[in-house]
């Protein structure tokens, strides 16, 4: 018999209908008609020229066809060479980015060890060093073009170095020279998924520096722009990324090969292995897919809207044209959505040739990325109802926040005050999403998880939601006592629920494991929570010191400073609290697979050490003088409120008071744990006397008679002696 295997059909509004296929067997017989068409793909060819025809009409209709690549004027015109070089080296650089992204993406998540996943990652080498070589000519003539100076100036050199050095763009093209560079080094040495994902991070940094520039740099809410840019950038890199990894996979012959020169049982079996990995690695394809686009439309309307204040805006140029980005991405996204599910099931069923039906695939992502770009473009080339220069605000709230300055900070207004932040907002809600239909997934399988879990882990996603987007981060920027109150709620408040959800259980029970030698969700976590990293900090005295300690080092360090004035100080300070609270809760509370665990007495302990360590944090601040970041707090122009150094002695009581809460209750959930073990303990006994007939409490009796026995036949002892 053939041997039989289940194709992966992914998660995720596109997941298929797992089918099992027989490799073993020989392929059915193609036409010439067939072969003819995957050999011509010709919706490829319709797709580019359709993908053209929408830039063109967004460009038409936007008015800026005629000029966009005329002279700029006789004063500030650079040269034809700068003209067109830069957007033939911007396009270069960011279709090289996303060719390395999307190949070292699909090592470390798709692909299975062999020729293929060697193919995709000689790939991303490759693009990686067109990357760094497009970049270097990108900063070239992005200077010359902001400058209007030729490159062939003899004082070009010069205000280039000066560019670099002092102009915020220049020093972001440096930076992202620097990860490009690095990315070549490291990419065409990558054997395996582990190199692979930690190189990937490199061309991720990249994408959030350049998410910075452009019409985030200017935009009035500065923060809600760059956000929103990340997400769409990132996912569309992604996105086109991964279908060039696909492309290489189902071009790539498999080992063995499968040309004429290879025959018998061998050629066929290497066929057949190579048409499972194409067609497992489209369906692992397809969710990111559908992920990659709902982000990148979530977020490209999130940008727009940021230029449109009120629904007039939407009938201007620049409204009509987002109105019909939406319009498109509805209808594309669910023509893509069906067409993807489609080709992924047919693909299951090895019924048609892999390369015919991924030409037919890849036309019509090229198509809807086409579309969706195009009328970026124009939409890019459109004047905002809304300007992009940041309006004059004198106040000194607003020359250090970027954001006018807040109502006094009631109880009430945590609650109805808001910034929103795409990024968090996302990210809780995918949590949300996935953790949900997990559980769904196992109780259709007809397994149980406790109800419970559940609501505590949409509970701490809320509660996550609305301290990085509601009062908390509003007036964490502005006041001491705020910002003491959000951290309070990330390190100590959210870690307890989201660790009493258990969800590693949960992804180790709802997704299924690979057996492909390839690395999905499943195995990532398994790898890192059993790594020599993941298992020393989990720990908990590690986990502890973590904890506590990394308060003293955030707080009497330059990097409170620097996560009150960046934005990205300010992500990495919420993951770091959240994280870091997690890692103590999980070590004392966890129902996750993670490290050994102690006795609940040395729990309790650890944890009231811990309690104590931050009674003595909150006492430092609550009776300090030294009012810390200075130039921050001591200089917002607050006319409500407490003085700055009373608010920070506020916060210090916050600390010591409010922050023993979630202590004590993580004392009591030790308690009740520790109080369900001896009862399952007991139980545990009970049942095993019940099948041996109490054989370790006979077998104790018989032991104390003999001892008695032995003890009264000794020289000298009266066995009816009481004192015996």
């Amino acid at each position: 018999m053939g041997r039989r295997v289940s194709h992966p059909a992914g998660t995720g509004p596109c997941r298929a209908t797992p089918t099992l296929v027989d490799v073993t067997a020989p392929a059915r017989p193609t036409t010439s008609r067939a072969v003819a068409t995957a050999r011509r793909p010709w919706w490829l060819v319709a797709a580019g020229p359709g993908a053209v025809v929408v830039a063109v009409l967004a460009l038409l209709l936007a008015g800026t066809y005629s000029d966009a690549f005329a002279p700029l004027g006789t004063f500030s015109d650079p040269g034809a060479l700068v003209r067109w070089g830069l957007p033939v080296s911007t396009v270069l650089a960011e279709v090289s980015l996303s060719v390395t992204f999307g190949g070292l993406f699909a090592v470390s998540f798709w692909l299975p060890p062999g020729r293929q996943r060697d193919r995709v990652l000689f790939v991303a080498g490759w693009a990686s060093s067109a990357w760094a070589v497009a970049t270097v000519v990108q900063l070239v003539l992005n200077y010359s073009y902001v400058s209007a100076i030729a490159p062939s100036a003899s004082n070009f050199g010069q205000g280039l170095w000066q560019f670099v050095q002092d102009v915020e763009l220049g020093q972001i093209s440096v930076w992202t020279i620097a990860l490009a560079a690095v990315t070549s080094a490291l990419a065409l040495g990558v054997r395996g998924p582990v190199g692979a994902l930690w190189t990937a991070l490199l061309p991720f940094a990249a994408l959030a520096l350049q998410s910075t520039t452009g019409h985030a740099a200017g935009a009035v809410n500065h923060d809600l722009a760059v956000g929103a840019m990340l997400l769409h950038i990132g996912p569309a890199a992604l996105w086109v990324g991964g279908l060039a990894a696909l492309l290489v996979v189902v071009l790539t012959r498999s080992d063995g090969g499968t040309g004429a020169g290879t025959g018998g049982a061998r050629g066929r079996a290497a066929a057949s292995d190579g048409r499972e990995v194409a067609a497992t690695a489209v369906a692992r394809f397809s969710p990111v897919a559908a992920w990659c686009f709902a982000l990148v439309g979530i977020s490209g309307v999130l940008s727009a809207l940021v230029r449109v204040a009120h629904l007039d805006d939407l009938f201007t140029r620049y409204g009509v044209l987002l109105q019909v980005k939406m319009m498109l991405l509805l209808v594309l996204g669910a023509l893509g959505w069906a067409h993807r599910r489609w080709i992924v099931g047919r693909l299951a069923r090895g019924a048609e040739p892999v390369r015919r039906l991924f030409w037919q695939l890849l036309a019509v992502e090229v198509l809807v990325i086409g579309a969706v770009s195009g009328v970026a473009v124009g939409l890019g080339s459109t004047a905002p109802p809304v300007p992009d220069e940041v309006p004059v605000d004198a106040s000194p709230a607003y020359q250090l926040t970027g954001y006018p300055l807040p109502p006094e900070n009631t109880l009430d207004r945590y609650f109805t005050e808001w910034a929103f932040d795409p990024l968090f907002t996302v990210a809780c809600l995918a949590g949300i999403g996935v953790y949900v239909a997990w559980a769904l997934r196992l109780r259709r399988r007809g397994d149980r998880w406790p109800v419970g879990r559940t609501i505590s882990w949409v509970a701490g996603l809320l509660v996550m939601l609305w301290v990085t987007n509601g009062g908390p981060a509003v007036y964490g920027h502005v006041v001491f006592s705020g910002h003491m109150v959000q951290h309070m709620i990330l390190a100590m408040v959210i870690p307890l629920l989201l660790v009493l959800a258990a969800p590693v259980t949960l992804l180790l029970r709802a997704v299924p494991a690979r057996k492909d030698g390839s690395r999905g969700p499943r195995e990532w976590v398994l790898a890192l929570v059993h790594s020599r990293v993941g298992s020393f900090v989990a720990r908990p005295v590690v986990a502890a010191v973590i904890f506590a300690g990394g308060m003293i080092a955030f707080y009497f360090t330059p990097v409170f400073e620097w996560a009150l004035s960046n934005h990205a100080g300010h992500v990495w300070m919420t993951l770091h609290f959240t994280l870091a609270g997690y890692l103590f809760a999980n070590a004392i509370i966890g129902i996750d697979p993670g490290p050994q665990r102690p006795p609940y007495p040395q729990r309790l302990l650890l944890l009231f050490g811990t309690m104590v360590f931050h009674a003595f944090f909150g006492v430092v601040l609550t009776t300090g003088t030294s009012l810390l970041v200075a130039d921050w707090f001591g200089n917002m122009g607050r006319p409500w409120g407490l003085p700055a150094i009373d608010d920070q002695q506020l916060g210090g009581a916050i600390a010591w008071g409010i922050g023993e809460l979630p202590t004590l209750a993580l004392a009591v959930v030790v308690g009740v744990q520790w109080s369900r073990s001896d009862e399952r303990e007991a139980r545990r006994r009970d049942r095993k006397a019940e099948r041996d007939d109490d054989a370790e409490l006979r077998a104790y009796n018989a032991m104390l008679a003999e001892m008695a026995e032995r003890d009264g036949s000794a020289p000298g002892r009266d066995p009816r002696d009481p004192q015996r």
